[in-house]
C-alpha cells in the first residue's frame, strides 16, 4: 500500500464502504497551537490531535519530542475512532512533518492502514467544517516493532556501517548556525539530506523514480541499511515516510539531534562532508 493519498483519493474513499478515520495534526516548530485552526475549519469528520502533548513524550534527556508512552498513544487513537482494521488517513497545514510523525507512530505501533494526505490541507478542494465530531471508541491496541527504530548508538553504529541521514536544514548539519539545541553540526559519519529536497512548493512529494534517484544519489542503494535523524524527530518521519515512497525502508532516530547534542560525551562533526 502507497504511504500516502491523494486529496481526490481521499474524497472517493471517505464516500466508500470503509471510510479512512481522519485525523488533522497541524502543528508548527515554535509556531501557535493548530487548535485553533482546526475548530476554525477541518475536513469533515475529522478529528484533532496535538503533536506535542499526544505525539510526544515530555521534552527531556531523551531529546525535545521523545516518543510517547506507546499506551498512552493508543488511547489517543481509540479516543479518536482508530481500529486495528480500519484504514487511517492524517493530514496537516500542507509541510507533512507533523502528519508523518503521526504515520510513523500508528505505523510503529503495529497499524498497517496509515497514509498521509499528500499536501496536507491545503491541497483538499472539499468542503471545511467546524462541528467537533465524536467518533465511536476504536479498538487499536499498539504493539511498538512495527517499524525499525533506532537509538543514539544504534544511530553512532549505523553511520559508520549503512547510511544515516541527516533530515535538518544544511546550514545546521554544516554547524554554522544552531537556533534550537545546545551546538550546532552533526552525528559524524552522517549525510546531509535536507527533508525540504523531498517536496515541491505545494507541499507535495516528488514522485516516487525522483525520490528514489535522489536517495540512490546519496548512497542508499549501497548501503546494507539507512536511517533517518533530524531535530527532534519530526522531520525525521517525514524523510522516512519519503524513503518509503521511494521503495526504500529506514530506520527512525527518534530522538534524533536534540537527544544526542544534549550529551556532551557524544562527539560532534563540523562542515559540508561527512566526518
Amino acid at each position: 500500500m502507497k504511504p500516502i493519498i491523494t486529496a481526490s483519493e481521499c474524497v472517493s474513499e471517505s464516500a466508500g464502504p470503509r471510510p479512512p478515520v481522519l485525523l488533522d495534526v497541524r502543528w508548527q516548530l515554535g509556531g501557535p497551537h493548530g487548535r485553533p485552526d482546526y475548530e476554525a475549519g477541518h475536513i469533515p469528520g475529522a478529528v484533532f490531535v496535538d503533536l506535542d502533548a499526544e505525539l510526544a513524550g515530555p521534552a527531556g534527556s531523551g531529546g525535545r519530542h521523545p516518543l510517547p508512552d506507546p499506551e498512552e498513544f493508543g488511547a489517543v487513537m481509540r479516543r479518536a475512532g482508530v481500529s486495528r482494521d480500519t484504514p487511517v488517513v492524517v493530514y496537516d497545514g500542507g509541510q507533512g512533518w507533523a502528519a508523518a510523525r503521526a504515520w510513523w507512530l500508528l505505523r510503529w505501533t503495529g497499524h498497517e492502514d496509515v497514509r498521509v494526505l499528500d499536501g496536507g490541507l491545503a491541497a483538499w478542494k472539499g468542503e471545511l467544517r467546524t462541528e467537533i465530531p465524536a467518533p465511536a471508541e476504536g479498538d487499536f491496541r499498539p504493539v511498538p516493532g512495527a517499524l525499525p527504530l533506532l537509538d543514539a548508538d544504534g544511530a553512532a553504529a549505523l553511520a559508520r556501517s549503512g547510511l544515516l541521514l541527516d533530515a535538518r536544514a544544511a546550514e545546521r548539519y554544516r554547524g554554522d548556525v544552531e537556533p534550537i539545541d545546545r551546538v550546532g553540526g552533526h552525528i559524524p559519519g552522517a549525510v546531509s539530506a535536507p527533508t525540504s529536497e523531498n517536496a515541491g512548493d505545494d507541499g507535495r512529494f516528488l514522485p516516487a523514480k525522483s525520490l528514489a534517484a535522489r536517495f540512490e544519489g546519496l548512497g542508499a542503494d549501497r548501503a546494507p541499511e539507512v536511517g533517518v535523524y533530524c531535530g527532534s524527530g519530526v522531520s525525521g518521519a517525514h524523510e522516512v515516510l519519503a524513503l518509503a515512497v521511494a521503495g526504500i525502508p529506514a530506520a527512525l532516530y527518534a530522538g534524533s539531534w536534540s537527544e544526542w547534542s544534549g550529551d556532551e560525551s557524544r562527539p560532534v562533526a563540523k562542515g559540508p562532508a561527512p566526518q
